[in-house]
């Protein structure tokens, strides 16, 4: 733990806050512990000995919100996975979501370029880095380009996350600064609206390291179930825990109509504004 670090994560979370309030989002609280996570096959939520599990994700939750009316929210707060541990992992996080009604991940790509200049401009000026550098590419691109085949004619779930993390991001990380990549395979977007034959999904790297998750997302409710019941399979072919559906989430989706929202972690973005190395440097007890 580097305690300059800690005190500049202070002044970055405030910014964060001072970003979404002055954009009209409301700041909203959600439950930790849950009945129900969304069944993802490598995202393994921590059991709580009396019931239920602590989030991975407030997502479910929060999109409970926008179904009951809100239009702009955002969360940040603790997040838990099971079996992650490394410079870049914690078994617990840190993490701020926002959702948007009518929106696309078109528009929360713009939201967090905003956030990330807001950030700059806000930091003293011995401690920024340049946070404008920022492209976009096609994840059927960075294969055909990097891995050398293509996810979209000769699916393969083990050799798409492989190629993903030894040849897509250290590529990413050649780049250099902030890069959108967009447009996922509909295997690989449980939760996204899907337009022709991609879901619409961007996750952002920053120097080869993922720092936030984007969907456009799916608000039918049968299509959900469909996906989640396909996922649900998934994980019990694989010997992970099964998940109760979220019935009350699924039930909502037909009141959102339209939204996009984005999961970005906190401890990470903070590694990058501070050019720390390890997740231990930025977090308090770890």
């Amino acid at each position: 733990m580097n305690l300059d670090f800690i005190v500049r994560r202070a002044a970055i979370v405030k910014g964060i806050r001072s970003f979404f309030d002055a954009h009209g989002f409301l700041e909203v609280e959600t439950p930790v512990r849950i009945d129900a996570p969304a069944p993802e096959c490598h995202i393994d939520c921590p059991p709580v000995a009396t019931g239920g599990f602590l989030r991975a994700s407030p997502e479910l939750q929060m999109k409970k919100l926008l179904a009951s009316g809100l239009e702009r929210i955002y969360q940040i707060g603790p997040c838990f996975r099971d079996g992650e541990k490394g410079s870049r992992h914690n078994p617990e996080f840190t993490m701020i979501e926002w959702y948007r009604r009518d929106a696309t991940y078109l528009d929360i790509a713009d939201d967090l370029e905003g956030l990330l200049r807001f950030l700059q401009q806000s930091s003293r000026p011995s401690a920024r880095r340049s946070l404008l550098k920022c492209s976009r590419m096609r994840v059927r691109d960075a294969y055909r380009d990097f891995a050398g085949w293509d996810p979209w004619t000769d699916w393969d779930q083990d050799r798409f996350d492989f190629d993903m993390a030894t040849v897509v991001e250290p590529k990413l990380k050649e780049i250099g600064g902030g890069v959108f990549l967009m447009d996922y395979p509909v295997q690989a977007s449980s939760l996204a609206v899907v337009t022709d034959d991609s879901a619409e999904r961007w996750e952002f790297y920053w120097d080869g390291m993922e720092l936030a998750n984007c969907f456009t997302e799916l608000c039918d409710e049968a299509e959900q179930r469909r996906r989640f019941a396909e996922a649900r399979s998934a994980r019990r072919a694989l010997g992970e825990s099964d998940y109760p559906l979220d019935e009350s989430f699924l039930s909502s989706l037909a009141s959102i109509e339209s939204a996009s929202g984005v999961a970005l972690g906190v401890d990470r973005l903070v590694m990058v504004l501070c050019a720390a190395s390890s997740i231990t440097q930025v977090r308090v007890g770890v």
